[in-house]
């Protein structure tokens, strides 16, 4: 591909898993319909580089570090690791593995939170870890990412280019490739929506039902024959269509060929905090109202046309042991009453519990330590962005178990889930200080889209949950599966025990899968995991799924199944 090309530099181990996951045999189903002929999208050459990757077996000493990725709950022990380093190199990896009716998964980042690249089924590993370039396209009038870019370098990359970023997520070391696919989400989302709001093309190598390799490029263009496939990809999830080689980014409504024009401009600088509220002292009143203030506050603050959309939190609910509970707030320092808004909501969340925030003085989740913070600080975006989660060994560390449960909400928390997260937050039978239940900001521009405009179905929700619990080694994991899921089965035990889409919650989010919500054992809803991750995208989804992989090659535990 041409263009001009801003070279990112990966970081990190090589092996680290991605957020998409492909695996896959390849059956042979009688009469199934053939994979429509690719396209491109303005000429692009989707071909444009010979180079050929290692390819790893088990006597190679890398093969160890290459079969795991950051939760070691996961192993595989494939045949061979292949690094890919091209498309071009895509198809070869990809026509072998069909040839020798080979089941594969794919890597890019490191954070998989499920079995989907490493599996005990697996024989192929496709790594894509050395595909980093973020790049401007002016054929395509987009920005280019491969999906091995780790989001740090992403963001780099395009602002230090071009001036311009994706309203992407915190972690610096996900990897593009799944971070995408699953929707992705930010700091930024309520002023500037989700990341795949702005995506406007794809390339994707795929697999026809008489198993030929083939590379298409899709793009939302509306008179775009393969716009589905596009669509797929807009929170579809990753390991369902094919393997992602190269995403394009251009904002919608964005005019002219001027690069710095056409994506989110983020904001020159940030009002940033970070405060603790120590748990010694602290009472179950305290508690429950501290929690209830928070979603009040996102309840009430969440239209895509409020004031706060410029102001986007993250509260760290974290364990007893773990001495304190933890929030990271940013506002847009460019807007009007800026630190007005901070105060505001600060006081907000704090309003009638006598508590008062305190500095930060230890990492706590995907928050590095940030004692510098207890009074708001003007800084740089970029330099903000590098700060939050790029320094924490508790999310970051490679050596780790790990066990994640998410829900979107609509309405604030009821007395009964207050009281399910005080119970379960201070048990003393689970002393894990690495344990914390994750609210972060949602709402704003990501529910000015509607459910079908994208894959990502959730529109209407104001925050968001995530149940964590990270831990050293295999002995620990009866304990630790145990109060994920305890705490979680016991906080939506009204339907089920999973966040069944309804007035109050909106379901799950792909890019933290839990193959718990498809065990009957678990769920008792009665409702599909479909229906919690995907709404009534499914059948579409299913739709796109037989006609670019109607084989269902590309498969997993949660992987989308091809209409019949």
């Amino acid at each position: 591909m041409t263009g001009v090309n801003r070279r990112t530099v990966l970081t990190g181990s090589a092996a680290a898993l991605g957020g998409t996951a492909l695996a896959g045999t390849l059956p042979r189903p009688a009469g199934a319909a053939p994979a429509p002929a690719a396209a491109t999208v303005a000429d692009i050459a989707t071909v444009a580089d010979a180079a050929t990757g290692a390819t790893v077996f088990p006597d190679d000493p890398r093969y160890p570090l290459l079969t795991t990725g950051n939760n070691q709950r996961f192993v595989s022990r494939p045949d061979y690791i292949r690094m890919i380093r091209s498309t071009a190199d895509a198809e070869r990896a990809l026509k072998e593995a069909v040839r020798r009716d080979k089941r594969v998964s794919l890597r890019s980042g490191g954070h998989c939170f499920a079995d989907f690249v490493c599996h005990g089924d697996v024989e192929v590993v496709l790594d894509f870890s050395e595909m980093t370039d973020v790049s401007y396209d002016p054929r395509m009038r987009a920005f280019a990412v491969e999906p091995g870019a780790r989001l740090m370098n992403v963001y780099e990359a395009l602002y230090k280019g071009w001036g311009v970023t994706i309203p992407g997520g915190i972690c610096y070391s996900v990897g593009a490739g799944g971070h995408i696919a699953g929707g992705g989400y930010g700091l930024l989302s309520r002023a500037h929506g989700l990341v795949v709001d702005h995506l406007y093309a794809v390339e994707v190598v795929t697999v026809s039902a008489s198993g030929n390799v083939r590379t298409v490029v899709a793009s939302r263009e509306p008179d775009d024959p393969n716009r589905d496939l596009w669509w797929a990809h807009s929170g579809g999830g990753g390991g369902n269509f094919g393997l992602v080689t190269r995403y394009w980014f251009r904002s919608p409504g964005a005019r002219g060929d001027n690069p710095a024009e056409l994506l989110v401009q983020p904001p020159s600088t940030v009002l940033v905090s970070a405060i603790s509220f120590p748990w010694e002292g602290l009472s179950e009143r305290q508690f429950s109202r501290l929690l209830k203030n928070f979603g009040a506050w996102h309840e009430a603050n969440s239209a895509p046309d409020s004031p706060y959309t410029a102001l986007s939190s993250l509260f760290n609910v974290c364990h007893t042991s773990h001495g304190t509970l933890d929030m990271f707030t940013q506002v847009d320092a460019t807007v009007p009453d800026a630190e007005r808004l901070l105060a505001d909501y600060v006081s907000a969340i704090t309003a009638g519990t006598g508590l008062s925030g305190r500095a930060m003085t230890r990492p706590s989740g995907e928050l590095t330590a940030m004692p510098q913070l207890a009074a708001p600080r003007l800084m740089p975006w970029l330099q903000a962005t590098r700060l939050v989660g790029a320094n924490n060994p508790t999310i970051t560390d490679p050596t780790s178990r790990g066990a994640h449960k998410s829900a979107y909400m609509r309405k604030n928390f009821s007395d009964h889930q207050v009281s399910v997260m005080y119970r379960h937050m201070s048990d003393e039978n689970y002393p894990n200080p690495d344990t914390m239940i994750v609210l972060f900001s949602f709402g704003g521009q990501v529910n000015a889209v509607p459910e079908d405009a994208t894959a990502n179905a959730q529109r209407s929700s104001v925050f968001k949950m995530c149940f964590q619990t990270f831990w050293p080694d295999e002995s620990g994991d009866a304990a630790a599966l145990g109060w994920a899921r305890g705490i979680y089965e016991d906080f939506f035990s009204a339907t089920g025990g999973v966040p069944v889409p309804n007035e109050n919650q909106d379901g799950c989010y792909i890019n933290y899968p839990d193959t718990d919500v498809a065990d009957s054992r678990r769920n008792l809803s009665g409702v599909p995991w479909t229906t919690l991750y995907y709404k009534n995208n499914y059948a579409k989804l299913q739709q796109v799924k037989r006609r670019w992989d109607p084989s269902d090659f590309f498969h997993h535990s949660l992987s989308i199944r091809p209409a019949r």
